[in-house]
């Protein structure tokens, strides 16, 4: 969808679902490209965002990732039904991971996602409490 100068795209993420989790930031490469940004901002975006939905594929039920592209800026939004994260201050600690066994056998829960969301992002807010999902806004400056 395009609202004016604005591409919005809207990502549906189920629990288990790493080809979705794939295809999510496949689609997102394709977009940035025909939309002309940097590939060093593109990266960025894309690496966030592969977090982001992997994430969701390990730890939640259910999530969405919206994101709007505009011409100065990218903006991701990823929001999940999971358990929430209680400890956030350690979360955002490289290395910190809850992944279960099965997502470690796969090669994922190093606990990188977040500290890495961090780094590639302009600017991001993190919400989460135990129980009440998680909502991770990022920016993208593309001047």
């Amino acid at each position: 969808m395009n609202d004016g100068n604005v591409i919005r795209l809207r990502y549906e993420i189920n629990s288990g679902d790493f080809a979705g989790a794939w295809e999510s930031c496949a689609d997102l490469k394709r977009v940035l490209s025909r939309a002309g940004f940097s590939s060093e901002v593109s990266r960025r975006a894309i690496s966030a965002l592969y977090e982001g939905v992997i994430n969701i594929v390990i730890h939640a039920d259910y999530g969405r990732a919206n994101v709007d592209i505009e011409p100065d800026k990218i903006i991701i939004e990823i929001n999940d039904q999971g358990p929430g994260i209680s400890e956030l201050e350690f979360a955002m600690r490289e290395g910190y991971s809850r992944a279960s066994d099965s997502a470690r056998s796969l090669g994922f829960g190093a606990g990188s996602g977040l500290p890495n969301m961090r780094r590639f992002a302009d600017a991001m807010e993190l919400c989460s409490a135990a129980g009440a999902g998680t909502r991770v806004k990022m920016v993208f400056d593309a001047r």
